[in-house]
């Protein structure tokens, strides 16, 4: 190492590393005809600051330091150091504490986007020459920013590359995920022939819509599993479409009992409110409802109120046992009840009927008793889950005209 090529050492404890004597030895490689943009180099840090291990914090002082620098240019030489005092610096950077501005400056150095120039004390000042040009100055070199400027500018585009990829991975997941649950919740309500309970197995094994910070890298097994799905689902889709334009007379029929205006649910609820004996006779077309699985997915869309109480999400019927145990209390329902509506509809519907109930608890006066009623009627084979949970998901899709109905 020649004599030129020194490093500049730290005041203090503060050891010298390997990444300062990069940064500073790059510092004095830099031509002497460089220019950069110190806001659009800043801009580019901000936008690559995962891969520099940069926090905003560690950004905001970054910014107050460019602030100290009193062109917008910046060129090799003496002007690029930067002497404020820490007093002034936690100003400029909205008020850091002293301790948090220090780790700011250190992970700024050790990213090796600025260099320290320590004096003799520590201090940062500068030593002006005969004509009031500055000679010397010890304080935050920011030559480094210059330098890795192309650097920069790289890592931004790769950033903003993969944050468009995400962007688009996304969108696909939830268009496919929209497609496949309506297309199975048509055909399970329909009963259209075809594997369906299985399809909607299968989807609900996927999982719900990925992290807002998923990579790219689980993103894109998500959106290849969602697209053989939908696959799977169009294939079947195709045969049951085939199969209903040879059977007119009973595609009519589905027609006129899906395009009724009587709402699952309420009709449910007005039996209810008949007669006893009614309520207490079997109906062998919920019979053969209750026969069909309940889809997660369709669940969470009808009653989405639930999953605010889930604190790391719904993926699973466990997920959402777990998050019955907070919302039943909430509602005042007694574990006697809870236990009793189980054992007589079964965990699942059960679920479905408290998250239903949450859903519609502005609606319902006494939810213990509501619960309790339609326990009574699950026992004798009158009350189906599936009524109440189509009703719900006509609701939040606009199908029916249940909801405009009710708003007049």
């Amino acid at each position: 190492m020649h004599p030129g090529s020194q490093p500049t050492t730290p005041f203090g404890r503060r050891p010298l590393s390997l990444a300062m004597m990069a940064a500073q030895a790059a510092a004095k490689a830099c031509p002497e005809d460089a220019v950069g943009h110190k806001w659009r180099i800043f801009r580019d840090v901000t936008e690559a600051k995962d891969r520099l291990a940069v926090s905003d914090r560690a950004l905001a002082v970054l910014s107050a330091l460019l602030t100290f620098h009193p062109e917008t240019v910046l060129t090799p030489g003496t002007e690029t150091v930067v002497f404020p005092s820490n007093r002034e610096l936690s100003l400029r950077a909205h008020g850091p504490s002293p301790a948090t501005l220090r780790r700011a400056l250190a992970q700024l150095v050790e990213a090796g986007l600025v260099i320290r120039r320590d004096s003799p004390n520590g201090k940062r000042y500068a030593r002006r020459d005969t004509d009031g040009g500055i000679a010397q100055a010890f304080g935050f070199d920011l030559t480094p920013l210059l330098v890795r400027a192309s650097e920069l500018a790289g890592l931004a585009q790769e950033v903003r590359a993969e944050t468009r990829m995400r962007t688009l991975l996304r969108e696909e997941i939830a268009l496919l995920r929209r497609d496949i649950v309506k297309t199975l919740a048509a055909a399970v309500e329909a009963e259209w022939p075809g594997p369906w309970p299985a399809l909607t197995e299968r989807f609900t094994h996927l999982g719900g819509m990925p992290a807002r910070g998923a990579p790219a890298t689980l993103l894109q097994p998500a959106v290849e599993a969602l697209r053989l799905l939908r696959g799977e689902v169009d294939k079947w889709l195709s045969e049951a479409t085939d199969f209903t334009k040879t059977h007119a007379n009973e595609s009519q029929d589905e027609r006129h009992h899906q395009n009724s205006k009587t709402d699952p649910a309420l009709e449910s609820e007005r039996r209810f409110r008949g007669s006893p004996a009614a309520a207490e006779r079997p109906d062998p077309d919920r019979a053969r409802a209750d026969q069909r699985p309940l889809p997660l997915p369709m669940v969470l869309e009808a009653c989405p109120d639930i999953v605010l109480y889930a604190r790391d999400g719904i993926r699973s019927w466990s997920d959402l046992a777990t998050v019955a145990d907070v919302v039943r209390p909430s509602l005042g329902i007694s574990p006697s009840a809870w236990d009793a509506a189980v054992a007589a509809m079964g965990r699942d519907p059960a679920l479905v009927v408290l998250a239903a109930m949450l859903q519609r608890a502005a609606m319902i006066n006494a939810p213990g008793g509501y619960l309790r009623a339609l326990t009574q009627k699950a026992r004798t084979g009158g009350f189906s889950a599936w009524p109440m949970l189509l009703a719900l998901w006509r609701l939040r899709h606009g199908a029916g005209g249940v909801e405009h109905r009710q708003a007049g």
